[in-house]
Protein backbone atom coordinates (compact mmCIF):
# COMPACT_ATOMS: atom_id res chain seq x y z
CA UNK A 1 0.00 0.00 0.00
CA UNK A 2 1.68 3.43 -0.88
CA UNK A 3 0.42 6.21 1.55
CA UNK A 4 0.36 9.88 0.28
CA UNK A 5 0.58 12.81 2.46
CA UNK A 6 -1.36 16.22 1.74
CA UNK A 7 -1.43 19.95 2.57
CA UNK A 8 -4.55 21.64 1.82
CA UNK A 9 -6.52 24.77 2.96
CA UNK A 10 -9.33 26.50 4.21
CA UNK A 11 -10.03 29.76 2.51
CA UNK A 12 -12.67 32.83 2.42
CA UNK A 13 -15.73 31.66 2.72
CA UNK A 14 -14.98 27.77 2.81
CA UNK A 15 -13.44 28.23 6.56
CA UNK A 16 -17.30 28.08 8.18
CA UNK A 17 -17.20 24.58 6.64
CA UNK A 18 -16.90 21.80 9.50
CA UNK A 19 -15.01 18.84 9.45
CA UNK A 20 -17.43 16.30 8.61
CA UNK A 21 -18.11 18.82 5.41
CA UNK A 22 -14.63 18.53 4.42
CA UNK A 23 -14.17 15.12 4.99
CA UNK A 24 -17.94 14.38 2.63
CA UNK A 25 -16.60 16.75 -0.16
CA UNK A 26 -12.90 15.13 -0.12
CA UNK A 27 -14.32 11.41 -0.33
CA UNK A 28 -15.97 12.96 -3.35
CA UNK A 29 -13.10 14.22 -4.83
CA UNK A 30 -11.39 10.59 -4.18
CA UNK A 31 -14.48 9.30 -6.80
CA UNK A 32 -14.25 11.62 -8.82
CA UNK A 33 -10.53 11.36 -9.37
CA UNK A 34 -11.06 7.46 -9.72
CA UNK A 35 -8.28 7.75 -7.31
CA UNK A 36 -7.52 3.50 -6.40
CA UNK A 37 -7.61 3.69 -2.45
CA UNK A 38 -7.47 1.18 0.07
CA UNK A 39 -10.00 0.36 2.34
CA UNK A 40 -9.97 -1.06 5.70
CA UNK A 41 -10.89 -5.12 7.18
CA UNK A 42 -14.18 -6.07 8.56
CA UNK A 43 -17.60 -6.09 8.08
CA UNK A 44 -18.07 -1.85 6.55
CA UNK A 45 -14.66 -1.23 5.03
CA UNK A 46 -14.12 2.24 4.65
CA UNK A 47 -11.40 3.94 2.37
CA UNK A 48 -8.15 4.75 4.56
CA UNK A 49 -8.15 8.11 4.95
CA UNK A 50 -6.55 9.76 8.72
CA UNK A 51 -6.66 13.29 9.46
CA UNK A 52 -4.37 15.77 11.93
CA UNK A 53 -5.74 18.20 14.03
CA UNK A 54 -8.22 19.59 12.11
CA UNK A 55 -8.93 23.74 12.84
CA UNK A 56 -12.17 24.83 14.17
CA UNK A 57 -15.09 25.91 12.11
CA UNK A 58 -15.14 29.09 11.03
CA UNK A 59 -11.21 29.30 10.92
CA UNK A 60 -9.17 29.60 8.00
CA UNK A 61 -5.97 27.50 7.20
CA UNK A 62 -3.57 27.36 4.94
CA UNK A 63 -1.75 24.28 6.63
CA UNK A 64 -4.32 21.08 7.42
CA UNK A 65 -3.06 17.91 6.85
CA UNK A 66 -4.30 14.17 5.80
CA UNK A 67 -3.11 11.22 4.97
CA UNK A 68 -4.56 8.25 2.49
CA UNK A 69 -3.50 5.12 1.39
CA UNK A 70 -3.76 3.57 -2.07
CA UNK A 71 -4.21 -0.03 -3.54
CA UNK A 72 -2.18 1.03 -6.67
CA UNK A 73 1.06 3.63 -6.71
CA UNK A 74 0.18 6.84 -8.14
CA UNK A 75 2.52 10.00 -8.63
CA UNK A 76 2.32 12.41 -6.08
CA UNK A 77 1.82 15.91 -7.67
CA UNK A 78 -0.45 14.18 -10.06
CA UNK A 79 -2.54 13.13 -7.66
CA UNK A 80 -2.64 16.64 -5.94
CA UNK A 81 -3.90 17.88 -8.91
CA UNK A 82 -6.44 15.99 -9.57
CA UNK A 83 -7.80 15.97 -6.13
CA UNK A 84 -7.41 19.66 -6.08
CA UNK A 85 -9.41 20.08 -9.60
CA UNK A 86 -11.98 17.84 -8.04
CA UNK A 87 -12.60 19.88 -4.85
CA UNK A 88 -14.22 23.22 -4.71
CA UNK A 89 -12.02 26.67 -4.91
CA UNK A 90 -11.28 27.17 -1.09
CA UNK A 91 -10.73 23.69 -0.11
CA UNK A 92 -7.20 23.29 -2.19
CA UNK A 93 -4.78 20.64 -1.89
CA UNK A 94 -1.65 22.67 -2.26
CA UNK A 95 1.14 19.76 -1.64
CA UNK A 96 1.55 16.09 -1.70
CA UNK A 97 4.84 13.87 -0.60
CA UNK A 98 4.71 10.18 0.06
CA UNK A 99 5.44 8.68 3.49
CA UNK A 100 8.77 8.13 3.68
CA UNK A 101 8.87 8.41 7.95
CA UNK A 102 6.54 7.39 10.86
CA UNK A 103 5.29 9.52 13.61
CA UNK A 104 3.86 12.36 11.71
CA UNK A 105 1.26 13.61 14.50
CA UNK A 106 3.84 14.07 16.60
CA UNK A 107 5.77 16.63 14.45
CA UNK A 108 3.27 19.32 14.71
CA UNK A 109 3.95 20.81 17.71
CA UNK A 110 2.98 23.99 17.07
CA UNK A 111 0.79 26.33 14.97
CA UNK A 112 1.49 29.59 13.56
CA UNK A 113 -1.89 32.07 13.65
CA UNK A 114 -3.22 35.32 12.39
CA UNK A 115 -5.35 37.42 14.13
CA UNK A 116 -7.20 40.20 12.09
CA UNK A 117 -8.70 42.46 15.00
CA UNK A 118 -11.04 44.91 12.65
CA UNK A 119 -12.05 48.25 15.00
CA UNK A 120 -8.45 47.84 16.90
CA UNK A 121 -5.71 50.57 15.96
CA UNK A 122 -2.09 49.14 16.40
CA UNK A 123 -1.32 51.16 19.48
CA UNK A 124 -4.16 49.32 21.56
CA UNK A 125 -2.90 46.03 20.56
CA UNK A 126 0.90 46.94 21.20
CA UNK A 127 -0.06 47.70 25.14
CA UNK A 128 -2.06 44.63 24.89
CA UNK A 129 0.12 42.15 23.68
CA UNK A 130 3.29 43.81 26.04
CA UNK A 131 0.41 43.09 29.07
CA UNK A 132 -0.21 39.39 27.98
CA UNK A 133 3.39 38.32 27.25
CA UNK A 134 4.44 40.18 30.20
CA UNK A 135 2.14 38.21 32.97
CA UNK A 136 3.45 35.14 34.47
CA UNK A 137 -0.03 33.43 33.99
CA UNK A 138 -3.19 34.35 32.36
CA UNK A 139 -6.30 32.20 33.48
CA UNK A 140 -9.31 32.28 30.86
CA UNK A 141 -12.32 30.27 31.08
CA UNK A 142 -14.02 28.05 28.42
CA UNK A 143 -16.94 26.06 28.30
CA UNK A 144 -16.69 22.27 27.51
CA UNK A 145 -18.54 19.52 26.99
CA UNK A 146 -17.25 18.49 30.77
CA UNK A 147 -18.18 22.08 31.67
CA UNK A 148 -16.57 25.12 32.45
CA UNK A 149 -12.58 24.72 32.54
CA UNK A 150 -10.21 27.15 33.54
CA UNK A 151 -6.67 27.00 32.41
CA UNK A 152 -3.48 29.25 31.86
CA UNK A 153 -3.54 30.62 28.14
CA UNK A 154 -0.19 32.12 28.51
CA UNK A 155 2.20 29.00 29.23
CA UNK A 156 1.13 27.58 25.22
CA UNK A 157 2.34 30.74 23.82
CA UNK A 158 5.61 30.50 21.95
CA UNK A 159 5.53 34.16 20.53
CA UNK A 160 2.73 37.10 19.85
CA UNK A 161 3.32 39.78 18.22
CA UNK A 162 1.70 42.90 15.92
CA UNK A 163 3.00 42.33 12.61
CA UNK A 164 0.90 45.10 10.68
CA UNK A 165 -1.98 47.41 10.93
CA UNK A 166 -4.36 48.97 8.15
CA UNK A 167 -5.87 52.09 8.45
CA UNK A 168 -8.43 53.28 6.22
CA UNK A 169 -11.38 55.38 5.78
CA UNK A 170 -14.64 53.44 6.85
CA UNK A 171 -15.72 52.48 3.46
CA UNK A 172 -12.75 50.47 1.90
CA UNK A 173 -12.95 46.74 1.57
CA UNK A 174 -11.03 44.40 -0.25
CA UNK A 175 -9.66 41.18 -0.05
CA UNK A 176 -6.20 40.17 1.95
CA UNK A 177 -4.06 36.95 0.78
CA UNK A 178 -6.33 33.97 1.79
CA UNK A 179 -9.23 35.57 -0.07
CA UNK A 180 -11.06 36.53 3.00
CA UNK A 181 -12.80 40.38 2.67
CA UNK A 182 -11.35 43.20 4.98
CA UNK A 183 -13.09 46.51 5.78
CA UNK A 184 -11.63 50.15 6.19
CA UNK A 185 -10.82 51.85 9.61
CA UNK A 186 -8.37 50.72 12.20
CA UNK A 187 -7.01 46.62 11.84
CA UNK A 188 -4.68 45.44 13.86
CA UNK A 189 -2.96 42.11 13.11
CA UNK A 190 -1.49 39.55 15.51
CA UNK A 191 0.99 36.74 14.45
CA UNK A 192 0.90 33.65 17.06
CA UNK A 193 2.23 30.87 17.83
CA UNK A 194 0.54 28.31 19.63
CA UNK A 195 2.59 24.97 21.53
CA UNK A 196 -0.07 21.98 20.75
CA UNK A 197 -0.16 21.65 24.42
CA UNK A 198 -2.64 19.57 26.74
CA UNK A 199 -5.46 21.54 27.65
CA UNK A 200 -4.98 23.06 23.70
CA UNK A 201 -4.96 26.52 23.85
CA UNK A 202 -6.66 28.14 20.79
CA UNK A 203 -6.46 31.63 19.45
CA UNK A 204 -10.27 32.45 21.11
CA UNK A 205 -8.31 31.77 24.25
CA UNK A 206 -5.84 33.96 23.58
CA UNK A 207 -7.96 36.70 22.68
CA UNK A 208 -9.30 35.83 25.92
CA UNK A 209 -6.29 36.01 27.54
CA UNK A 210 -5.85 39.69 25.73
CA UNK A 211 -9.35 41.07 27.26
CA UNK A 212 -7.93 39.66 30.91
CA UNK A 213 -5.01 41.27 31.17
CA UNK A 214 -5.55 44.73 28.84
CA UNK A 215 -9.23 45.32 28.56
CA UNK A 216 -9.14 44.79 24.90
CA UNK A 217 -12.23 43.29 23.24
CA UNK A 218 -12.45 44.16 19.10
CA UNK A 219 -15.60 45.35 18.50
CA UNK A 220 -16.62 42.46 15.77
CA UNK A 221 -14.98 39.04 15.73
CA UNK A 222 -11.22 38.50 14.91
CA UNK A 223 -10.62 36.49 11.83
CA UNK A 224 -8.62 34.01 12.35
CA UNK A 225 -6.16 31.73 9.68
CA UNK A 226 -3.96 29.39 10.41
CA UNK A 227 -0.55 29.59 8.46
CA UNK A 228 1.21 26.66 9.52
CA UNK A 229 1.66 23.85 11.90
CA UNK A 230 4.41 21.59 12.42
CA UNK A 231 7.89 21.29 14.56
CA UNK A 232 8.70 24.12 16.47
CA UNK A 233 11.99 25.88 16.40
CA UNK A 234 11.96 26.77 19.93
CA UNK A 235 15.10 29.20 19.48
CA UNK A 236 13.65 31.45 17.33
CA UNK A 237 9.85 30.45 17.78
CA UNK A 238 9.43 29.52 13.76
CA UNK A 239 6.89 26.65 12.63
CA UNK A 240 8.58 24.79 10.30
CA UNK A 241 7.82 22.27 7.47
CA UNK A 242 6.14 18.74 8.62
CA UNK A 243 6.83 16.82 5.74
CA UNK A 244 10.20 17.99 4.86
CA UNK A 245 11.62 14.67 6.56
CA UNK A 246 9.62 12.67 4.03
CA UNK A 247 10.77 14.90 0.72
CA UNK A 248 14.49 14.65 2.53
CA UNK A 249 13.68 10.86 3.08
CA UNK A 250 12.80 10.68 -0.93
CA UNK A 251 15.35 12.32 -2.38
CA UNK A 252 18.16 10.38 -0.16
CA UNK A 253 16.21 7.24 -1.48
CA UNK A 254 16.66 8.30 -5.19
Amino acid sequence: MQRIRLRYTKRGRLRFTSHRDFQRAFERALRRSAVPMAYSAGFTPHPKVSYANAAPTGVASEAEYLEIGLAETRDPEQLRAQLDESLPPGLDVIDAVEVRTPNFVERLEASEWQLKLDGVPQQEADRAVAAFLAAEAVEVQRQTKNGMRVFDARAAVATLEVVAAQVGNGNDTGTDGTGDVRTGGPCAILRLVVRHATPAVRPDDVLSGLRVTADLAPPVPAEVTRLAQGPLDEESGTVTDPLALDRAAATAGQ
